[in-house]
C-alpha cells in the first residue's frame, strides 16, 4: 500500500476531521471567563452563590467580590451568558464590605483584578486568574517538623522574649501592608516564629512575588514554607502579631524629644505643575513630608511657591502617627528615596532658577510600604532599588 500523508489515512478510514476554530476571544475575555469558572466550581461544589460572609474562607469572601465586580461589566453579562446556567450574574451586587484582611493592592492582587491592556487604568479587568493547582501551590504551608539544630536558636528565642518585658520591642498587629524579612520575629499561633533563612526571589504565575522560608518555632519545630503563606497564616491569627526592631531608636520613642510632636501627619503630595517632566510622569512624582499642624495651611499658597514647583498639589495620602521625631522621620524619608529623587529647575517668581529637593520619582504604593515599615520598625537595612520600584535588602542586611 502506497503511503498515505495523515489526512489521506484518515479520509481512508471514514473519518472527518473539523478544522480547528482559531480562538477569536481577547486576552480580556479569557481572563474573564476564566475568572467566572472559579465561581461557577465554588457553585457546583456548595451549591450557592459565593457570600461576603465573614465566618466564609478567604477564597469564598474573594469570589464574592469577583462576582460583584462581573455583576457591574455589561460585557461580562453577555459574555458569561452561556455559562451561567445557575444565573449567578443576574443576583444584586452586594454593598458588603470587601474582604478586609488585605489592603486594595494585595485585594486585588488576589482577585486577579488589576491594570491590564489596552486601558492601563481600567481596574474592572480580570487578570492573572490563578489555576488550581496555584492555589494551592500559593497555599502551601509545609508540615511543621522537629528542627535538628534548634540549640542554635534557644538563646535568640530567649533573648527576644527579655525584650518584650523589658519593652525593647513591641508586639505589633501584622497590618495589611507589612513585610516579612530574613531574621525577623513574629508570633503565630501562640509560638515564637523566627525566619531563619529566606530563599531566591520567586516570580509566580500571577506575577506575585513571593520566596521560600525557613521558619523556626520556639517549641523547637520548623517549616518551610512560602512567604505569602506565612502572611496569609499572620493575617488569619487574631493573635498574630509583629515583633519591632529593637534598633529602631527614638523615631517612636516612649520619651519626649525636642523635635518631637505629640501628634502628626505623613503627607504625600502630588503636583500639577505644567512643567514637561512633571507632566509626563506625574503618577510617579510624590513630594513626602511631615507637619504638625493642619495640612491646608501648609500647602495653603502652594501655586506661589516654588517648594510646591510653584503648583496646586492633590493630597493622595496621609497617615496620623503620634509622638515622632518629625526631623529624623523626614531625614528617613529623603535618605531612603535619595537614589530617586528628581533634578528638575524651575523659575520662582522673581525668575531666578530653583532647585526643588523634596520631590521623588516613586510610586505611592512604595511610600505607603516604606511608612508601613517605619511604623513597625522594619524599615533598617533596606535601600529603594530605581530599577525595580521596590524597597529591597541591602547585601548586608
Amino acid at each position: 500500500m502506497a503511503d498515505m500523508d495523515d489526512d489521506e489515512l484518515l479520509d481512508a478510514l471514514g473519518v472527518e476531521v473539523a478544522p480547528l476554530k482559531a480562538s477569536n476571544r481577547t486576552p480580556r475575555e479569557e481572563r474573564i471567563i476564566a475568572g467566572f469558572e472559579d465561581i461557577l466550581r465554588f457553585h457546583q461544589a456548595h451549591g450557592r452563590a459565593p457570600q461576603h460572609s465573614q465566618s466564609g474562607d478567604i477564597f469564598e469572601r474573594l469570589y464574592a467580590v469577583r462576582l460583584d465586580q462581573l455583576r457591574k461589566l455589561p460585557e461580562a453579562k453577555t459574555l458569561l451568558a452561556p455559562l451561567d446556567e445557575p444565573g449567578l450574574l443576574a443576583g444584586p451586587t452586594s454593598q458588603a464590605a470587601d474582604v478586609d484582611d488585605l489592603d486594595e493592592d494585595a485585594l486585588l492582587a488576589e482577585l486577579g483584578v488589576g491594570d491590564a491592556a489596552p486601558t492601563d487604568d481600567d481596574i474592572t479587568v480580570l487578570r492573572h486568574v490563578r489555576s488550581s493547582a496555584e492555589k494551592r501551590a500559593a497555599e502551601e504551608i509545609a508540615d511543621r517538623t522537629p528542627c535538628q539544630d534548634f540549640e542554635r536558636f534557644q538563646p535568640l528565642f530567649d533573648r527576644v522574649e527579655q525584650e518584650l518585658k523589658a519593652d525593647v520591642r513591641k508586639a505589633l498587629r501584622f497590618g495589611r501592608d507589612a513585610t516579612i524579612q530574613e531574621h525577623d520575629f513574629f508570633i503565630l499561633d501562640g509560638q515564637f516564629a523566627y525566619v531563619a533563612e529566606m530563599g531566591e526571589t520567586i516570580k509566580m504565575a500571577t506575577g506575585h512575588q513571593d520566596a521560600r522560608l525557613r521558619v523556626v518555632y520556639s517549641n523547637g519545630t520548623e517549616s518551610n514554607l512560602l512567604l505569602r503563606s506565612l502572611q496569609k497564616a499572620l493575617w488569619k491569627d487574631e493573635t498574630g502579631r509583629r515583633l519591632s526592631d529593637p534598633d529602631m531608636g527614638p523615631l517612636f520613642g516612649s520619651e519626649a524629644e525636642p523635635d518631637d510632636i505629640e501628634s502628626g501627619t505623613i503627607y504625600v503630595l502630588r503636583s500639577k505643575s505644567n512643567h514637561p517632566f512633571v507632566a509626563q510622569h506625574r503618577e510617579l512624582i510624590h513630594k513626602i513630608g511631615v507637619t504638625g499642624g493642619k495640612l491646608e495651611t501648609r500647602i495653603a499658597g502652594a501655586d506661589k511657591d516654588a517648594t510646591y514647583l510653584l503648583a496646586d498639589v492633590d493630597v493622595v495620602a496621609t497617615y496620623k502617627l503620634h509622638n515622632l521625631n518629625r526631623v529624623k522621620l523626614e531625614a528617613v524619608f529623603h535618605k531612603l528615596f535619595a537614589s530617586a529623587q528628581i533634578d528638575i529647575t524651575i523659575a520662582d517668581r522673581f525668575g531666578q532658577p530653583v532647585k526643588p529637593r523634596e520631590w521623588f520619582l516613586v510610586p505611592l504604593h512604595v511610600i505607603d510600604q516604606a511608612v508601613q515599615m517605619i511604623q513597625i520598625g522594619s524599615i533598617t537595612d533596606v535601600i529603594y532599588d530605581t530599577q525595580r520600584a521596590e524597597l529591597v535588602r541591602t547585601p548586608e542586611g
